[in-house]
């Protein structure tokens, strides 16, 4: 039986010569990358290999990481925008109103009127809060803060996500 791996950080660079890497990170979760952890290198090839997080440290908001598998940098210079990703089964349960990347991408968005706004393609987490990235049908992309104000119900079941924009939003 083929686990569920979902994406919890993408390899965007080597750091150094030791073999170490940087990542930049798609979870929330900060103990995704300790020390002892098992995470699954998706390579350029598709072909999915277990490795195991020897270091980890955070430097200049991308995370560095360093794994038992690989000593140098020629070992890991092929896995440039690779993804790491955990199997599914690590998934916690999260508390109400609170969600995985995975479940929100994809979800249609709806204004108060019903309009179908767009499909969220992608989620930033450059501060504060996460801004959710909706591919529109026609034009450019709309980005929309995840907040109390703006997002007033997700329901990703039906892949739905009803939105109250604030005035100057949409413009």
């Amino acid at each position: 039986m083929e686990m569920e791996l979902l994406n919890a950080g993408k390899i965007v660079n080597t750091h150094g010569i030791r073999g170490e890497v940087k990542v930049l990170r798609i979870s929330d979760f900060d103990d995704r990358f300790k020390p002892g952890n098992i995470l699954y290198l998706e390579g350029p090839d598709k072909e999915v290999q277990q490795v195991t997080v020897t270091a980890h440290r955070v430097h200049k908001g991308f995370d560095l990481i360093c794994f038992k598998e690989f000593g140098n940098i020629n070992e890991v210079e092929k896995f440039k925008g690779s993804y790491l990703k955990i199997p599914k089964t690590m998934l916690e349960e999260l508390p109400d109103n609170e969600f995985y990347y995975h479940e929100i991408i994809g979800c249609s968005v709806f204004l108060p009127n019903g309009e179908e706004l767009g499909k969220v393609k992608e989620i930033l987490s450059p501060g504060a809060n996460d801004v959710w990235v909706i591919q529109r049908p026609h034009g450019k992309d709309q980005l929309i803060p995840y907040i109390e104000e703006v997002v007033k119900s997700v329901d990703p079941t039906r892949k739905r996500i009803e939105i109250e924009p604030m005035e100057g939003l949409l413009d």
